[in-house]
């Protein structure tokens, strides 16, 4: 029998996971990558007795292994907040899926757990940039301003890591970080004790955030804003972080951060309006290789040709 860990190489995904082997340590076999590698079911062989463990990628995009693994006769314990479609039925199927925009995996976990490891859903939660949400469980806490804006910092700066085409644009790889952060109970246990590394998060953030500063958009209105990043290491890093700070930057606008890749097609990252977080899932998910959520989604390849058209819908998606 197997233990396979597979997770969202970002900072809910990395949370998620941190919380659960923090109340069950077990040695388990870590699959994951960068953001938008999702389809990690397809890279496992699951057997009889098998348990495996997802977090934080779509059970739609992942619908061809999951079935795979359920005939093969694993356990799934399956743990998510993106669009998921028909969930199988399977006794050896636990689902916990829930799609609202107020929600991650991270506090997914934590409810599961029952607050057993609430700072690190906290910090998964603020990666997502669901501030509320965040703020809603360190209340009770009574966390200090300091230590709260520390939370925040380090959900932000893990989920930054976790942009990139490939495993080399990143500061860490997920595994490597979260086998860094998931020792620690707490995450000011990382903060405190790894600040290497914690500082070279903070640095390549900070760095990749002010090149971004300069940037015009491509397309804006009281509605939606476009910008288009180059294809460069730091663009790539910074694309999913950019949108987070567009978009708490003006709430009542929706903001789409197309990078250049190498093949000359876009990589998109789009954020809904934090005023009304809706729509950014379905948008996406009507370009073949688009994805996520209701507040934030993406696509994968648009081709070159095709920009036209994509600014197009997503400016009649969301006008006023």
């Amino acid at each position: 029998m197997a233990h396979i860990d597979l997770f969202n190489g970002d900072a809910d995904g990395i949370c998620a996971l941190t919380q659960l082997r923090n109340a069950d340590p077990i040695e388990s076999t870590l699959v994951t990558g960068v953001k938008r590698d999702i389809q990690l079911m397809g890279k496992i062989d699951a057997k009889a007795g098998d348990k495996v463990t997802v977090l934080d990628v779509s059970l739609d995009k992942n619908r061809e292994g999951l079935n795979k693994a359920l005939a093969a006769g694993a356990e799934v314990f399956y743990v998510d907040h993106h669009f998921a479609g028909d969930i199988p039925e399977s006794d050896k199927l636990t689902a916990i899926i829930n799609p609202a925009a107020d929600v991650c995996t991270s506090i997914l976990i934590n409810n599961h757990l029952k607050g057993q490891f609430v700072e690190w859903a906290i910090t998964g939660a603020f990666g997502d940039n669901l501030k509320n949400s965040a703020n809603v469980l360190a209340k009770p806490l009574n966390l200090s301003e300091q230590d709260l804006t520390s939370l925040e910092n380090l959900g932000i700066y893990i989920n930054y890591n976790g942009y990139g085409s490939n495993l080399e644009d990143l500061h860490f790889t997920p595994e490597a970080l979260y086998r860094q952060v998931s020792v620690h109970a707490s995450p000011f246990g990382f903060i405190n004790d790894s600040r290497e590394s914690f500082e070279k998060l903070e640095n390549g953030f900070n760095s990749d955030m002010a090149s971004a500063a300069s940037l015009q958009p491509e397309f804006v209105n009281d509605s939606v804003a476009a910008y288009i990043l180059p294809n460069e290491a730091w663009a790539r890093r910074v694309s999913g972080v950019y949108s987070n700070d567009l978009a708490n930057g003006t709430p009542g606008r929706a903001h789409a951060v197309l990078t250049v890749k190498a093949n000359g097609n876009y990589l998109i990252s789009i954020r809904a309006p934090l005023d009304n977080k809706t729509g950014a899932d379905e948008l996406c998910r009507s370009f073949p290789t688009g994805g996520g959520r209701a507040a934030a989604a993406g696509v994968n390849d648009l081709p070159a040709d095709q920009l036209q058209t994509f600014i197009d819908r997503f400016n009649q998606f969301y006008a006023s």
